[in-house]
């Protein structure tokens, strides 16, 4: 009786003042506030909307906060009682608690959260979503016009030929032979799903082509035209999409049906299939540059000199690095090093040889702004500096002179350990000893 009177105790005290306080880095939406804050704002939204008695939502709460720490100062993270609140739960169509809303260019059409519930998925959401919300800035797509590529349904540009048309002759050839990944959209004409799919299909197709490099492709089957194929693959109802993986048994994709949602699903695909980022010993000024103009981040490691590790202690710290390049790999950030000593302009740039060696630093190329490593040269040390980044966290330093350093060119490492140099032999055979003993008199 004690347990459950506690119990109930508990529940009227989330009833009444719901799960967030004035503490958390959560907004508390509600119907006076929410076109001030999130309508008429241009910062990216993650609005929770609860009820206070779904055991679902509490469970959620703590990972939450946790999310909305972490992305404090990049994406708003806000949450909505809609029991309490009803006419805004009501407003965007919450049938189920807890329900997750993205409200990104487009405000009047937010899209539906498909991800996981962990803090790390939410943040992972959040900024796949942030990172199609700038790249639609950059491109002059604002979704002030209501034409939101965000919006389930809302359409987005995107070009009808990044979407390969598959039938019965070529899809064993191009998908099932095809070192590709392939989202393949079985369809029919007259299916309005299908219609409602089929902008935002074709936008994810041309993003996906570009940030995967056609390593993960987006193709269509009209399933009343080849019906083999629709046969072959179980199709009972239209749009089904299905994951095609060289040597891998199909499987049924799950995700949202938004473009953000298909985009970052091929990315999650992409990653896990893709080959680790090779990690590239700085030898002239085109490696170092291609590197960081290409990437993100360039992660940037100086190695003590061969003589003071030796080949055994060099291939330890490379192994750390390839290590955490597999691990942040879905991150598609450059690896390079270089030995102590061997690239002066570059150390002096990001005020490295303060703190001995190993050093590295992460260089954000496009802001010419740059981060040191403080912790260890160790994958936990290295981890917790990548994972600060990751998130926003940690100091940034502008890059020495406001632009790459130059970079001089040098010979690879052999693999071998380094060698004294030798110094030349003095041959005495020539000299009069007899001589210096008198002049020395």
């Amino acid at each position: 009786m004690r347990l459950l009177h506690a119990v109930l105790v508990s529940a009227l005290i989330l009833a009444v003042h719901g799960f967030y306080t004035a503490s958390d880095d959560v907004v508390e939406l509600n119907p006076s506030n929410f076109n001030t804050q999130v309508l008429q704002s241009d910062s990216l939204w993650l609005i929770e909307f609860y009820a206070p008695w779904c055991g679902h939502c509490q469970r959620l709460t703590p990972d939450w906060k946790k999310a909305a720490t972490a992305l404090k100062g990049i994406v708003k993270v806000g949450a909505v009682d809609a029991d309490q609140h009803k006419s805004l739960g009501s407003q965007y169509g919450i049938r189920g608690f807890p329900t997750i809303k993205i409200f990104g260019a487009d405000k009047k059409k937010p899209e539906d959260y498909q991800g996981g519930r962990t803090s790390k998925d939410i943040v992972e959401g959040a900024m796949t979503a942030l990172r199609a919300l700038v790249k639609d800035r950059l491109s002059g797509r604002t979704g002030g016009s209501g034409q939101s590529r965000q919006g389930g349904g809302g359409g987005g540009a995107g070009n009808k030929k990044d979407v390969v048309e598959l039938t019965d002759d070529n899809f064993d050839r191009l998908v099932l032979n095809g070192d590709e990944v392939w989202l393949v959209e079985f369809f029919a004409p007259w299916c309005g799903h299908c219609k409602n799919l089929e902008p935002e299909w074709t936008a994810a197709a041309t993003e996906v082509k570009e940030q995967t490099k056609g390593k993960v492709k987006l193709g269509a089957v009209d399933a009343t035209v080849h019906q083999g194929l629709a046969s072959r693959y179980g199709i009972r109802g239209f749009p089904t999409i299905k994951i095609f993986s060289k040597g891998e048994e199909p499987e049924d994709y799950e995700g949202g049906r938004t473009r953000a949602d298909i985009v970052a699903q091929a990315m999650n695909l992409f990653s896990a299939n893709a080959p680790p980022p090779e990690v590239h010993e700085i030898l002239n000024q085109d490696i170092f540059k291609t590197t960081c103009d290409e990437n993100q981040l360039c992660i940037v490691a100086v190695l003590p000199h061969i003589l003071d590790t030796g080949a055994s202690g060099r291939n330890g710290y490379l192994e750390v690095m390839k290590n955490m390049a597999e691990k942040y790999k879905k991150k598609i950030w450059g690896w390079l090093w270089t030995e102590a000593g061997a690239q002066m302009d570059l150390e002096s740039s990001l005020g490295i040889g303060g703190f001995g060696y190993p050093a590295m630093a992460a260089i954000n190329a496009r802001k010419m702004k740059f981060s040191l490593l403080k912790g260890s040269f160790s994958e936990t040390g290295i981890h917790e500096f990548l994972r600060d980044l990751s998130f926003g966290r940690g100091s940034t330093s502008p890059v020495g002179g406001g632009a790459l350093p130059n970079i001089h060119t040098a010979e690879a490492w052999d693999g071998k350990d380094g060698q004294l140099p030798e110094e030349d032999e003095i041959d005495l055979s020539d000299v009069d000893l007899d001589d210096l003993e008198k002049d020395e008199l």
